[in-house]
Order: C-alpha cells, then sequence, then structure tokens
C-alpha cells in the first residue's frame, strides 16, 4: 500500500516538474534584439525567444549585420532583413518576427528598420526602345536612395538624380553602397569624396 502511495505521488509530481530542451553544436549565439536571439548552425540562421524556443526555423536568406558583437542577423522595428539571388545579383527585402516575407526581395541594396523607416536602393527600369534587328526591347537601369515604411510603401526620395547601373552579375560583384545614415527621425545626412555633408530632411 505505501509503495502504491509513494507511485501516485510520483504521478502527481510529473506534470510540475520541468522538461529540458537543448539545442547541439551550434556555432554562434548572438545577443538578443527585440527579445529575439540568432543562432547558427552551419551556414543557416534561425532565430530563438528567450525562453530557447525556435521561433524562426532555420533558412540561409537571412543576412548578417555587423554589430559590437560580431556578424548575424538581427529584427529592428520588428523586420529582418533577407536576401535572394537573381541570375547572380542579390535583392534585399524583409520578414516579419513570425517569419513571414512582409517585403519582397526588390532592392539593390538595404538597411534595417529604424523608428519605423528604412533607406533602400530601388531599382527602376526603363525601356528606351526596341531593337528590331534582334527582336529585343532596349532596357536601360538605375536606382535611386528611398526612404519605405514597414509595409514597404515608398515614403520619400533621398538622392535626387539617379545612379545608372548594369544589371549584370560581372559588374555587380557586391551590392552598390547606401551613402545616407540616418541620425535622427527626420533627418539624414551623407559625406561626399572631399569631407562634405548634404544633410536631408524628411517631414
Amino acid at each position: 500500500m505505501a509503495k502504491f502511495k509513494w507511485i501516485s505521488c510520483i504521478i502527481l509530481m510529473l506534470p510540475f516538474l520541468s522538461l529540458s530542451q537543448t539545442l547541439d553544436n551550434l556555432d554562434y549565439v548572438s545577443p538578443f534584439h527585440e527579445d529575439l536571439a540568432a543562432v547558427q548552425k552551419n551556414d543557416r540562421w534561425a532565430f530563438i525567444d528567450r525562453e530557447g524556443a525556435i521561433v524562426i526555423d532555420y533558412r540561409s536568406d537571412l543576412v548578417e549585420n555587423q554589430t559590437d558583437n560580431g556578424f548575424y542577423p538581427l529584427f529592428s522595428d520588428g523586420r529582418c532583413l533577407i536576401e535572394m539571388e537573381k541570375e547572380g545579383i542579390s535583392y534585399f527585402g524583409y520578414i516579419d518576427t513570425s517569419g513571414n516575407e512582409v517585403i519582397v526581395p526588390q532592392f539593390l541594396n538595404a538597411k534595417n528598420f529604424k523608428k519605423g523607416k528604412a533607406i533602400v536602393l530601388q531599382l527602376i527600369k526603363e525601356v528606351a526602345g526596341e531593337n528590331k534587328a534582334l527582336g529585343k526591347k532596349v532596357v536601360y537601369y538605375n536606382y535611386f536612395e528611398v526612404l519605405i515604411n514597414k509595409q514597404g510603401d515608398l515614403e520619400a526620395y533621398l538622392s535626387k538624380e539617379p545612379q545608372n547601373i548594369i544589371l549584370d552579375e560581372s559588374y555587380i560583384k557586391n551590392p552598390p553602397k547606401i551613402s545616407y545614415k540616418q541620425v535622427s527621425e527626420s533627418l539624414f545626412i551623407k559625406k561626399n569624396k572631399s569631407g562634405k555633408s548634404t544633410l536631408v530632411k524628411i517631414e
């Protein structure tokens, strides 16, 4: 009878016992940003919450950011950068904290969101005419530095003049650089080669 009571006591205690969870063979664990931390295994990244549970499974399209603690993906304003390669050229977009793609990869380069805005390089395609001999359209590409909101909508142009670009992997070995930097909620600054600065205020 005493043995039966002892077993019953253990059974009653089972729901209150904590079950341990282990993530093995991780190459890197980042600091937390917005309650999510990036964990790396081989060349893929996932996100865990503060309980150690994986909330976004391992994937290879997350963009690593340079921080004081190393290179890793992170969330800022509820958005994380992703990268998709098409015909040898990288395009950038964003996912939300559920791992859903909220802004399709379409930008030649992009920064993390800050105060609800992000600086991106928006690609523009212009059809100049048609080569009748080859039966192909004559197409030119350029890009602007623009400001978008968290839904991906255009908020403002930072650069006044477009930058021409040849959309070919032999010419674009790395994403074009973003020259503007956000210094406050409404102020953006760019330094030119001579060290002079351009300050843009977005209302």
